[in-house]
């Protein structure tokens, strides 16, 4: 408990405006509602997370002075975390089982992406041995940066590729969906409007949030507010406490922010390693849609899921990202979520484990 209160000081102290660049993030904001409201009025998907992160990465990479410090992205992920686990209900406990064939497509789908990437990154990239393998994991890019950095490798450039990876796979898959499945993508993703809900939904998820934030910390999770808020969530709808849905206007808000805060990673980084990097990144990305759309095809078959859902729960783009289209789609949240939550945690687990069996620095 001592631990987490000082986190949550900590986290307001990075709010003093001696500490926080304000001007910066309002303009990001500012941006980010330009690029959602284009996107929105466009009909595009995902309009105010994707429209927002366009924006701030164009604005970014064109040097303008734009900022998004992490420590805005934990409330916002929480918010998130909360929408998520409104997604989970009693019956998902009795689906669990027949989830166990699209497991081992994901088990052999990481496999091939790691073995695909790393080589890419190594031959065609020509990074040093633990900066491609770092760069070439699928998921995780915080556990990675640390891993790669640990062990030698460029954490800069380690940062940058998950980065890009997150952004193009994010900002190319809702396409993808959309025009070739002919879904739409640009409706509202939430509950009610706040101006309809009871006044308990706001209580639940103010509750879920720090419930969720406390949890997250206590049990050291990855992305652990997110996580954490999506299994208080979960809980408390899969017990039947509550059906509540945070209203979409607090939803919509937290996807600009999120969207401001992805588009942002790139600002302050010289123009030519992150040109080079999101260069390189378009061939990563191809190679990881590639292997994406072939599992979940071949699996689909297998195991009677569809084919959109698994290539969700196959996307190697954030959990966050991919579990905001699965519920624009109306798809199994709990099940795209579990399965990229599967991802982060085997990645975490595998990457070292590989790492050295292939003899660290040492390998080709």
């Amino acid at each position: 408990m001592t631990g987490w209160l000082a986190e949550v000081r900590s986290g307001f102290a990075e709010l003093s405006p001696s500490v926080f660049p304000y001007r910066r993030f309002v303009l990001a904001l500012v941006l980010g509602v330009m690029g959602g409201a284009l996107f929105y009025a466009l009909r595009l998907p995902l309009p105010w997370m994707l429209g927002a992160m366009t924006v701030c990465t164009l604005a970014a990479l064109a040097r303008v002075p734009v900022a998004a410090p992490g420590v805005i992205r934990s409330p916002m992920s929480a918010i998130i975390g909360v929408m998520l686990g409104s997604g989970f209900s009693p019956e998902i406990v009795w689906q669990v089982p027949q989830w166990l064939v699209p497991l081992g497509g994901l088990v052999l789908f990481m496999a091939a992406c790691g073995l695909s990437v790393v080589w890419y990154y190594r031959r065609i990239g020509g990074y040093d041995w633990t900066t491609a393998f770092f760069s070439g994991m699928p998921g995780g890019l915080v556990e990675m940066v640390i891993y790669g950095e640990e062990r030698g490798g460029d954490a800069r450039v380690i940062a940058l590729v998950h980065s890009a990876r997150i952004l193009l796979v994010v900002l190319t898959l809702p396409f993808i969906i959309q025009f070739s499945q002919g879904i739409s993508l640009d409706r509202p993703v939430g509950g009610i409007s706040i101006f309809d809900a009871p006044l308990t939904s706001e209580l639940w998820l103010v509750v879920c949030c720090f419930a969720g934030a406390f949890l997250g910390h206590v049990l050291r999770l990855p992305a652990k507010t997110l996580l954490g808020c999506m299994i208080a969530s979960a809980a408390v709808h899969m017990s039947g406490l509550s059906d509540f849905k945070p209203p979409y206007e607090i939803v919509n808000t937290a996807q600009l922010v999120l969207g401001v805060a992805i588009g942002c990673r790139f600002a302050g980084t010289a123009g030519r390693v992150v040109w080079r990097v999101l260069a390189l990144s378009v061939g990563s990305t191809a190679i990881l849609l590639f292997w994406m759309t072939l599992f979940a095809v071949t699996f689909s078959h297998l195991s009677g899921f569809s084919t959109v859902t698994l290539i969700l729960a196959y996307s190697p783009g954030g959990l966050t990202e991919m579990a905001l289209i699965a519920v624009a789609l109306q798809a199994e949240v709990a099940f795209v979520a579990a399965f990229h939550i599967i991802r982060v945690f085997l990645t975490m687990i595998a990457a070292p484990l590989s790492f050295r069996w292939l003899g660290g620095g040492r390998a080709p």
